[in-house]
């Protein structure tokens, strides 16, 4: 029996704890946040019992409770601080929520102190845990559309649709130094942009060389923002290695969602094939439903195939990326985005950014 503490209750906590709901091996002892209310809240909300134990500060929970999991669902900029803290109190498993960290020399110490106190570090990551897209990277490990050459990845941020998130949980996200990023902050980038240079790392198993970015500015936003990268070709390609991420904003159209106004698009050119995968944070809505936006479509050998047998809820992701976690901790496998893993994700990320600063090309080896 795994004892579970989370330290914040956010609007994040909804799909975070469904992993942990109605497993036998887990107990949720307690809740951090820094507003007690809300926490109660969600006590009621998930019927989670009444021996739950809140706390307001979570040194505190790390003090008073017997934990072995952690969940650490805090703003950016206190990632390193929760997790060094959880590691010196002895907790065995620790996730974090994206991005790692603001800098590579907090990533690096966040990765050295689990190491010293024997603590397994997982960044919480749920999008390669989403079934058409693990489909995807199943069908490119098979060689079903040959050797990958050049990835797009389209982020679509709407503003209309989905949760209603509380104004409060968008305040820190404008305050450069809780956010991150470039100076100005990067919200975009550096937060929901997370999610897309993960996938275009593990996608296609390679390292990155090099990145160029722009980024422009809307209502606080780092966007629209455009990213070109060049793969390093550890391995050997017939083609050399692109890629491309658009991060485009639609602030007059409704996105119909369970959960964020958002939705992703992807497409993968490869020596004897075209693939697309269509939707994420939204899929299970109206397009999910059309012909033409099949969860995965390929073009190969004259003929379209399209694979739609999926569970097309975004919450799906986030129970596999948990139980994965859960696996991780009892020892049967490697966390899937652990801290050194995180950290190339992290360094890719911000080079990207210093690119929009700098206005020049970032070699990842210079940083």
């Amino acid at each position: 029996m795994f004892k579970v503490g989370f330290i914040g209750t956010g609007v994040i906590f909804d799909l975070n704890i469904l992993g942990y709901l109605d497993n036998k091996e887990i107990e949720i002892v307690s809740l951090c946040n820094r507003t007690i209310e809300k926490a109660k809240n969600k006590i009621n909300k998930f019927n989670l019992g009444k021996d739950i134990n809140l706390y307001s500060d979570y040194r505190e929970m790390l003090k008073k409770e017997e934990l072995d999991i952690v969940e650490i669902l805090l703003p950016h900029h206190l990632h390193a601080e929760a997790t060094i803290s959880a590691a010196k109190s002895g907790i065995k498993g620790i996730s974090v929520q994206k991005p790692m960290a603001l800098t590579l020399e907090e990533a690096d110490l966040m990765i050295e102190t689990c190491k010293e106190f024997g603590t397994i570090l997982s960044i919480y990551e749920n999008f390669i845990f989403a079934p058409h897209i693990r489909k995807a990277k199943e069908l490119i490990d098979q060689d079903y559309i040959g050797d990958p050459s050049s990835i797009r990845i389209k982020v679509a941020l709407g503003t209309k649709g989905g949760w209603k998130t509380p104004e409060s949980a968008e305040f820190w996200r404008k305050n450069p130094t809780k956010v991150g990023g470039a100076q100005t902050g990067s919200p975009v980038l550096l937060d929901n942009g997370w999610h897309a240079f993960v996938l275009a790392h593990w996608l296609f198993s390679e390292e990155i060389e090099k990145v160029f970015a722009w980024t422009d500015t809307y209502q606080g936003r780092d966007a629209p923002a455009y990213v070109m990268f060049k793969y390093k070709q550890n391995n050997e390609h017939l083609i050399p290695q692109y890629g491309h991420m658009e991060f485009s904003l639609m602030p007059d159209l409704t996105i119909p969602s369970k959960y964020y106004p958002t939705d992703e698009f992807i497409e993968i050119i490869a020596s004897r094939g075209i693939m697309r995968i269509n939707q994420g944070t939204s899929i299970g809505n109206i397009m999910t439903d059309s012909e033409i936006f099949p969860p995965v479509s390929i073009i190969r050998d004259g003929k379209v195939e399209t694979y739609r047998d999926f569970d097309n809820d975004w919450k799906f992701s986030f129970i596999n990326a948990t139980h994965h976690f859960i696996e991780a901790v009892k020892g049967y496998r490697e966390p899937n985005l652990s801290g050194e893993y995180a950290r190339k994700i992290l360094k890719f990320n911000l080079a990207a950014i210093n690119s929009t600063e700098l206005g020049k090309e970032i070699l990842l080896d210079d940083m």
